[in-house]
């Protein structure tokens, strides 16, 4: 098993913590991994974003250029990467920031407001939660067990007041993804990925 996971979107979203906990919770997971980051010029406001590579077996190289899964956050990350995901591969896209939709049959893409149930929730700034727990219950790269023991670790130690709020938006994620049901392309479900509910 491979897997290579971008995340893209602006600075100030968690991009670069997103890929820090999914690599943090990969290696408790016992599995081989390789992370790499790019920031815009302006850093929070500019553009940034996180490539992870998730296997069982070592990794040749650390450059991710065609993603097997690509969390958008935000819509010039949509334009940018979208097309660049791998055939069979699967889009999380946070539908609150991107009003787009994939053109791609040949892709699972779904559609997640992270931003208003993470507003909702009590901060904006944990869509990167919302996302990242809908990845792990939809295709489980890795357990939901390391991904909290994981956040709870990293966030103990330099942010213990929102060890919470991050939890809860990590639990919000996990149960949107449960509740989504991927169809085959071309089958007339929305986009490949349809609510179950």
């Amino acid at each position: 098993m491979i897997e290579e996971i971008l995340i893209a979107g602006f600075g100030g979203q968690g991009v670069i913590f997103a890929g820090r906990l999914l690599s943090e919770a990969a290696m408790a997971d016992g599995k081989q991994v390789a992370c790499s980051v790019s920031y815009g010029p302006e850093m929070r406001g500019g553009t940034a974003n996180s490539s992870v590579i998730i296997s069982d077996e070592p990794i040749g190289s650390l450059v991710v250029s065609r993603p097997t899964i690509a969390i958008i956050m935000n819509e010039p990350s949509m334009t940018k990467f979208e097309p660049q995901v791998r055939s069979g591969g699967l889009l999380i896209v946070n539908q609150t920031l991107v009003s787009s939709k994939s053109g791609r049959e040949d892709v699972d893409a779904i559609y997640i407001p992270a931003t208003e149930l993470a507003t909702k929730a009590g901060n904006k700034a944990v869509a990167n939660l919302i996302l990242l727990g809908a990845l792990v219950a939809i295709k489980p790269v890795l357990s939901a067990s390391s991904l909290v023991s994981a956040l709870k670790i990293i966030l103990t130690k330099e942010h213990p007041g929102l060890l919470a709020l991050n939890e809860k938006a990590l639990d919000i994620g996990l149960g949107r993804g449960n509740s989504v049901e991927l169809v085959p392309a071309g089958s007339g479900g929305e986009k490949n990925g349809q609510y179950k509910d």
